[in-house]
């Protein structure tokens, strides 16, 4: 069994809320009260399979979102693919 090292600042990961919504973001903090989360998209199913959406449509989401320890389940660093796919829709270069 693997022991996961857990996140690291500048990784992109995946955090599930006890709302039981799934989001992908940069990790840009770490505090003993919560994750901050650049640019948070959500899983979303598509015709074509799994796919990325903004998590919030009314919010600029240039900035920081911060979500607080006690409302996430868990907090670790997510696949290569899907990775490779949020880096590629969040800054336009596409990633080999």
């Amino acid at each position: 069994m693997l022991i996961s090292k857990g996140a690291t600042i500048g990784e992109v990961v995946t955090i599930k809320l006890i709302t039981g919504e799934e989001l992908i973001g940069k990790l840009s903090e770490d505090t003993a009260t919560h994750y901050g989360i650049d640019r948070p998209l959500t899983l979303v199913m598509g015709a074509q399979g799994l796919g990325l959406q903004p998590w919030l449509f009314t919010v600029n989401t240039d900035k920081v979102i911060k979500f607080p320890k006690d409302k996430v389940i868990v907090c670790e660093p997510t696949m290569d693919e899907m990775a490779k796919n949020y880096l590629t829709g969040t800054s336009g270069i596409a990633l080999a």
